[in-house]
């Protein structure tokens, strides 16, 4: 499942590339037809991400509220221009239907036919992007943005922006009232918005805390580095396109392999570099939780 930094680059593509443009909005599936339907011939205002949820504003205060899940995943093709000043990891494909001009450039015809199960499909004048396997695709009110909204806890990577001065305290506040096991904690996206099982991991390891400690154990100061690390680590997922958790003083290179950008994401049974002691795994609330029980207390 996409982690926070992931769909935060998700909406600063959007914005790059859509943002104040009318849209032709269908849905190849069929699925999605009703939405679809609300949207279509609106301008796309703005692109606004939290934790793992994307929203997507349009005019008269209609939105697309999308939650990848597991499986999904948008691709994005069209012209030169059609690039946005960033440069993200979803797929990005031209189309069945390229063509190059006399000067060898691609000379953009529109999208091409529907390949698979497409949810929904945004088109432009410059490009397209199409949404495949979401768990989540709706068309709300900004009254149901909102309430989407008020159920998720703070968003590490709207730390420092206006209006988000107290995320940190919250965050704290919500981690220690519950004597729930702190590796549960940190993927309640009710606690915090946008951590998964990457971060979660590493973020424990890097602060050497127990993930089976309840919340309630950790002091102010242990919940606040956590935070402060979420912050951190997330904003450098978003400019890497990537989550590299190591000191860069750890691997050799500017792109570490996945073995040397983790400290315990699967590594089990493998040695950790702090103790010696071998890397666990087990299972939590559901998802596969890697910790040393040498170093974390």
């Amino acid at each position: 499942m996409p982690e926070g930094h992931s769909v935060r680059r998700l909406a600063i593509q959007f914005q790059d590339v859509f943002a104040g443009r009318r849209l032709s909005v269908s849905s190849p599936q069929g699925r999605f037809a009703e939405g679809a339907a609300l949207l279509d011939g609106r301008v796309m205002t703005h692109a606004h991400a939290h934790g793992k949820q994307l929203f997507l504003g349009f005019e008269d205060g209609l939105w697309l509220h999308v939650h990848l899940g597991l499986y999904g995943a948008w691709e994005f093709g069209g012209d030169s221009s059609f690039r946005g000043a960033s440069s993200i990891g979803a797929p990005r494909r031209i189309g069945e239907r390229e063509k190059f001009d006399d000067d060898g450039d691609v000379a953009y015809v529109g999208p091409p036919e529907p390949v698979g199960a497409v949810r929904v499909r945004l088109v432009s004048e410059h490009g397209w992007a199409d949404l495949r396997g979401a768990s989540r695709c709706d068309a709300v009110t900004g009254t149901e943005a909102e309430a989407a909204w008020s159920k998720l806890g703070p968003d590490p990577l709207h730390d420092g922006f206006e209006g988000h001065d107290g995320d940190g305290a919250e965050f704290v506040r919500r981690l220690r009232a519950k004597r729930t096991a702190v590796g549960q904690l940190l993927m309640d996206q009710g606690v915090v918005a946008g951590i998964g099982n990457i971060y979660r991991a590493e973020m424990l390891y890097r602060a050497g805390i127990d993930p089976f400690r309840p919340g309630t154990s950790l002091s102010g100061e242990e919940a606040g580095a956590l935070w402060r690390d979420a912050v951190k680590l997330l904003a450098d997922g978003v400019r890497d396109g990537r989550i590299i958790t190591t000191d860069p003083g750890s691997w050799a290179g500017e792109a570490p392999a996945d073995d040397e950008a983790f400290y315990v994401y699967q590594k089990q049974g493998r040695p950790c570099g702090r103790c010696g002691t071998p890397i666990a795994l087990k299972e939590m609330a559901g998802r596969k939780l890697y910790w040393c029980p040498g170093c974390q207390h």
